[in-house]
């Protein structure tokens, strides 16, 4: 028996019993699904996360406290005082870091800010005008902070867009005192709406004087972390290997293994954030392929009932001369067939849900999500489909191959 006939017999099996096929077939579709579904939010994840990354710029260069995380372990270093005003003074010479074209140490905390009766826990930023330029965003209405405000420590901030809404609401900002950790301020700029940039949420931000967030906000002599602007993209391997010369040099470390510093690039971010959520889109999958075997299960107990109940079918083939691998062609290729006709009803669905999904968060985040099928899904939906099909559709079929046609026959 060729097997263009054994599949045509296989397709007439399937279609005397289309709603037990239909749901037969229900755990396969429900996987493959959830799988599109998780790789799709996955990679449109990562191409937002990487994007905001890339906004930063490419020149950009920033310098941690703390020797490079590689493990639980070392995130206590993180914390360390390394980076004060004497590193800044040291990588502003021109003899120790040529390629370095601006520099911006900066304060970070969280705290609350208040307006008359208006109270709100931001984010405020201690920072230089640098910060500007490589979120590229600037004041829509008044000025950002000047190198004399630095100098003095003014107590002058910049609002986001949300700061001046939930603060003043519909009431002008510009030239307003607002108390931060009880000390006043005068809001001296006000950005545009921006949204996010990198892990920096521009709305949600005020940004001060890195030297009076020092002094008077946070009570520190050291900075918790040093942006850098590179003078091009091409420099940047030579100017984070000066970065490192001087601060080792700074600190009496001979040993790279003992630094209490790390240096990070965009590259750098950018790959850290695609191994992660790498990693965390094929765990998510894996776990919503469980219901794949699952629903391989499932097929392989219909089979079984299936033989069953077609043994005088199975006995009246043999009679007329089909043989054992002709029958167990039979039973195999539909197993096969409702796995991927499973699998191309859940690529389906997972694509439809996908586009659902971008659209939804796209309101949510506020950004452009973007809707991304992987054609790797599609492939591994099929693939994992079929090999499910053949795997638990191998032991019905065989053992319906093994039956006797003259016991087939006489099955009541």
């Amino acid at each position: 028996m060729s097997f263009l006939n054994s599949l045509k017999t296989a397709v007439r099996g399937l279609k005397t019993n289309k709603s037990r096929s239909a749901l037969t077939i229900l755990g396969i579709v429900i996987g493959i699904t959830a799988i599109i579904l998780i790789m799709s939010l996955g990679k449109g994840a990562q191409e937002l996360i990487l994007s905001q990354i890339k906004g930063l710029g490419s020149a950009t260069i920033i310098i941690e406290p703390g020797r490079e995380p590689e493990g639980m372990a070392d995130f206590s270093s993180m914390f360390t005082d390394s980076l004060k005003q004497r590193e800044v003074d040291a990588l502003q010479n021109p003899n120790n870091v040529p390629g370095l074209e601006q520099l911006s140490p900066m304060v970070i905390l969280s705290t609350s800010v208040n307006y008359e009766n208006e109270a709100h826990n931001f984010s405020v930023l201690g920072a230089a005008s640098l910060v500007a330029d490589i979120v590229n965003v600037y004041p829509q209405t008044g000025q950002f902070i000047d190198d004399d405000q630095i100098q003095q420590m003014a107590a002058v901030a910049v609002i986001g867009w949300e700061v001046k809404n939930k603060l003043f609401g519909e009431s002008d900002a510009l030239n307003q005192n607002i108390k931060i950790k009880n000390m006043t301020f005068r809001v001296i700029g006000i950005f545009p709406k921006k949204g996010s940039v990198g892990m920096f949420d521009v709305d949600n931000a005020i940004i001060v004087p890195y030297t009076t967030a020092q002094k008077y906000l946070s009570g520190i002599n050291y900075y918790h972390e040093i942006v850098v602007k590179a003078r091009s993209e091409a420099v940047i391997p030579q100017t984070v290997e000066d970065i490192e010369t001087t601060l080792r040099g700074l600190h009496n470390i001979t040993d790279p293994e003992k630094d209490d510093f790390h240096v990070v690039t965009q590259e750098d971010i950018a790959q850290r954030v695609n191994t992660v959520t790498s990693i965390l889109t094929v765990f998510l999958a894996a776990i919503a392929a469980i219901s794949l075997v699952v629903g391989g299960i499932g097929i392989m107990n219909i089979m079984l009932v299936s033989v069953t109940e077609r043994t005088r079918e199975i006995g009246l083939r043999k009679a007329l001369g089909a043989t054992n691998k002709d029958v167990l062609t039979q039973f195999i290729l539909e197993a096969i067939i409702l796995t991927v006709a499973g699998g191309l009803a859940g690529i389906i669905l997972g694509s439809f849900f996908s586009f659902i999904a971008a659209l939804i968060l796209t309101r949510v985040v506020g950004s452009g999500w973007q809707f991304v099928i992987s054609f790797q899904a599609i492939g591994l939906g099929l693939g994992v489909s079929a090999f499910v099909g053949l795997v638990f559709g191998l032991y019905p079929a065989s053992q319906a191959s093994k039956k006797s046609p003259m016991e087939a026959l006489r099955y009541e």
